[in-house]
């Protein structure tokens, strides 16, 4: 299983998508018309061949809205995964009692969003593109990113998404939960999927749930953070704050 697609949910979108551009010379590949059926639009940039998304909710009964008002502001919002068969996870997960709150299947793209409320207050989804046998693949087609993603790319020190950190009250109990409930290695408080990590921390706020770091994979940390601090973005250590998120740059592999 893949770490593909980190969403974040804003008040507003713009500034957001403004600062991942200067900092990490991220561009928007699309605007999907169908989040509106959640009351939402957004932006998808690429990073390498993964993706950011960023929320915004219009419609007063929004989910999304409610998560902003909960997290006290913007904030990381959903984890996206792609794996081979998507549609045996969701079978999997319905029989271990994990709540579906929304489904898809088309010979295209298949998904299935999980409850945030059995993921320690993260919206989660398992994703398959086409028919599975291309999840490995590096720059491999992604429907909620459009057809023409790979004409808006990042800069090229860019690489891709390096993990994730989920604050929680019990980060080893909930790292051993998730690890049965995706089927990951488990190191410690650390989850192992294909080519990214997901790290459980205790809380940072008085929430005390939800995404709270994103580690991106770059050819140079140090030009990043210059480049941010240049531009007078939020710094914290080694972080750059953008969407109520540390964003760390990360040196690629």
């Amino acid at each position: 299983m893949r770490l593909r697609q980190i969403a974040f949910v804003a008040q507003d979108l713009e500034p957001v998508v403004a600062a991942l551009h200067t900092a990490f010379g991220l561009n928007v590949a699309y605007r999907d018309p169908a989040v509106g059926i959640y009351g939402l639009v957004n932006a998808v940039m690429p990073v390498g061949g993964d993706f950011l998304e960023v929320v915004q909710p219009v419609a007063a009964d929004a989910s999304a809205g409610r998560y902003l008002k909960r997290r006290g502001g913007d904030a990381g919002y959903m984890l996206i995964f792609q794996a081979p068969n998507a549609l045996e996870h969701r079978a999997r997960l319905k029989g271990q009692g994990i709540r579906l709150i929304a489904e898809h299947q088309t010979p295209a793209y298949t998904f299935t969003h999980f409850h945030p409320g059995d993921f320690n207050g993260v919206l989660t989804s398992i994703d398959t593109e086409g028919d599975g046998s291309n999840w490995q693949a590096p720059m491999g087609k992604w429907p909620p990113a459009g057809r023409d993603w790979q004409q808006h790319l990042a800069a090229p020190g860019t690489k891709g998404i390096a993990g994730a950190t989920v604050q929680t009250r019990d980060p080893l109990a909930t790292a051993k939960r998730w690890g049965e409930l995706f089927e990951a290695r488990r190191d410690g408080t650390t989850l192992h999927f294909n080519g990214a990590t997901v790290k459980f921390a205790e809380p940072i706020d008085t929430d005390g749930t939800g995404i709270v770091g994103v580690d991106i994979a770059v050819t140079d940390p140090a030009a990043v953070l210059a480049k941010a601090r240049a531009a007078n973005l939020q710094l914290k250590g080694n972080s750059i704050w953008i969407s109520g998120t540390a964003i760390t740059p990360v040196r690629a592999a």
